[in-house]
């Protein structure tokens, strides 16, 4: 479906990362960012057509909103046009509400993807690869580092300051933001992190893939300045561009013979680019059909899990399942 068209609600760093992936696979695009000037700097950069309305992209085949705003209202006014809708949102309460446009994209016959970034996203991807591997996962622990462009540093801020969610042997607890420090190690060369409890809407995406799982945690690694600032204003702008960025999962159960075992992968690259290609990919999944209709979230669709897998690996994401104490072999 070369001539279906996908549009990008939100062109700042993230969302021209989803559209060169677009473009790689060959789809075409769409543009729209309430920033003056912003839809046309990514129009010639990376082609496709730039709209001044936001209603303009409901001729789109599918939009992605990558946009610092909350997303659950625009993606209901999408899915009401039927339109399917990826959203990299990674706010809890903005999560919880996108989950509840289940029976309404289901009535329009339309597929809402939520939680297609970098974690919430390649934290799912990463984690069905693993849990597949075990005859029975229970536990589930996700740790990510970095930030993409400015909102996204302002969203990890906030979370650091803000009450964090876990599962916890069949209930949900909650937890003081910027607590329960954990050193993690993440893939070249990012290393050895602190990581903490942070206001991250992993755990409720991951609970709802994987309802047999008995625990989940999700933490982001922060500096000391980072926890105790964290419930005042940002004391300097984030950088325009972010930087490098990483996530790790770790899923542990019981092999096939019964045994205690925990498998560990991670993925590193520039945050946007990350995030923006699970985005990209996610979008052609539902060009190409491959997501039933209603809600689906990152690692919940076993059968397309190895496709997006294959898909952010060949767009240039690099992906390690660590193997033993000291050696990781790279996913292909």
């Amino acid at each position: 479906m070369t001539d279906a068209i996908v549009g990008i609600h939100g062109c700042g760093v993230t969302g021209q990362s989803t559209g060169r992936v677009v473009r790689l696979r060959g789809l075409r695009l769409a543009w729209f960012d309430i920033a003056p000037g912003a839809s046309e700097r990514a129009r010639r950069r990376y082609e496709g057509v730039s709209l001044d309305r936001a209603d303009d992209l409901s001729a789109a085949d599918v939009v992605v909103l990558a946009s610092p705003v909350t997303h659950a209202e625009v993606a209901r006014s999408f899915v009401a046009h039927g339109v399917d809708v990826v959203s990299l949102s990674d706010d809890i309460d903005d999560v919880r509400s996108l989950l509840d446009l289940h029976e309404f994209a289901l009535e329009r016959g339309v597929r809402v993807v939520v939680g297609a970034a970098l974690a919430p996203g390649v934290s799912g991807i990463l984690t069905r690869h693993l849990a597949d591997q075990l005859d029975l996962a229970d536990e589930i622990h996700v740790a990510t580092h970095g930030t993409a462009g400015p909102s996204c540093a302002r969203q990890h801020h906030h979370a650091l300051g803000n009450t964090a969610l876990g599962w916890h042997d069949g209930q949900w607890l909650e937890r003081p933001g910027g607590s329960g420090r954990e050193l993690c190690w993440f893939p070249d060369p990012i290393g050895s992190a602190d990581c903490y409890r942070a206001a991250l809407p992993d755990p409720l995406l991951l609970r709802r893939a994987f309802p047999e799982v008995e625990r989940i945690s999700a933490r982001v690694s922060a500096t000391r300045r980072d926890r105790l600032t964290s419930r005042l204003p940002m004391l300097s702008p984030p950088h325009s561009q972010g930087g490098r960025g990483a996530v790790r999962v770790e899923v542990r159960g019981a092999g096939p013979g019964g045994e205690r075992v925990t498998h560990v992968a991670g993925a590193v690259g520039r945050t946007a680019d990350l995030a923006g290609t699970v985005a990209a990919m996610y979008a052609a999944a539902c060009v190409e059909r491959r997501l039933p209709e209603g809600v689906t979230v990152a690692g919940d669709e076993r059968d397309v899990n190895s496709w997006l897998l294959s898909g952010i690996v060949g767009a240039g994401v690099t992906v390690q399942q660590y193997n033993g104490e000291a050696r990781a072999s790279s996913l292909t």
